[in-house]
């Protein structure tokens, strides 16, 4: 090998060092594992009804219910939750899936006999993170501009029939129609709901796609996020309590 031949060798293998280099600190910085998708397990030990209250459903679910937002982790997903999950193209990395998610949600329900008349969520957009705090503060200021939009909400328009008192640990499913304000847009909206109750507690989660246009959400992309998909899914994990 010539002088010369060694010289080009070594540039080129210093230059695929570098670029290997750079595509594993882009997966620092923006890849790595995301978490499940939102899930309905049971409630936990740590939310269970306490001691000398009813364990049982079947007195009914009339009443009002708040949100409770201290119970739980949001490192295991056993809190309550909301938050986004999203496609995106890293440059030299490939597909990935980021996720953000906040616990900072707060909101009621309003249950008559069989029927949930009311209810209302709100999450506060500001406090949503992710996997790294690179793309948080990107959202902040773009896509997302959680710092011109700091909250997004749901509100109930027509009520929703259960049918009959479920019992405790069973699984209902149900569709919440609603008015959803996203990035200072609202549309009406059809969420599948997924729904237990134990006690003086109720377990429900949600996922729904929607179009980033339909809010007018223009994905943030860069250097290195090349692209974002058009579609993202809202991920709620809502553990209600009585009263």
């Amino acid at each position: 090998m010539t002088r010369k031949t060694r010289w080009i060798a070594g540039i080129a293998t210093a230059v695929v060092l570098v670029a290997a280099g750079a595509g594993f600190a882009m997966w620092q910085a923006f890849g790595g594992d995301a978490p499940p998708p939102v899930a309905l397990g049971t409630l936990s030990t740590s939310t269970e009804t306490p001691t000398g209250t009813s364990s049982g459903t079947s007195g009914g679910l009339d009443g009002s219910w708040t949100i409770d937002a201290t119970s739980g982790s949001l490192a295991d997903g056993s809190s309550t939750y909301a938050g986004y999950r999203v496609q995106e193209q890293l440059s030299g990395i490939g597909a990935n899936t980021a996720v953000g998610r906040t616990q900072n949600v707060s909101g009621s329900m309003t249950i008559e006999g069989t029927t949930i008349t009311a209810l209302d969520v709100t999450v506060d957009m500001t406090t949503l993170a992710s996997d790294r705090s690179q793309r948080d503060d990107q959202l902040r200021q773009r896509g997302l501009e959680t710092d011109r939009f700091p909250t997004a909400t749901f509100t109930l328009t027509q009520p929703i029939e259960v049918g009959s008192t479920p019992k405790d640990g069973q699984t209902v499913e149900l569709t919440a129609v609603g008015d959803l304000t996203l990035h200072g847009v609202t549309k009406q909206v059809s969420v599948p709901i997924q729904a237990q109750a134990s006690g003086e507690r109720i377990l429900a989660i949600a996922s729904l796609d929607v179009a980033l246009a339909d809010y007018n959400i223009e994905p943030p992309t860069g250097f290195l996020v090349l692209s974002i998909a058009d579609t993202g899914t809202i991920e709620l994990h809502l553990l209600f309590q009585k009263g």
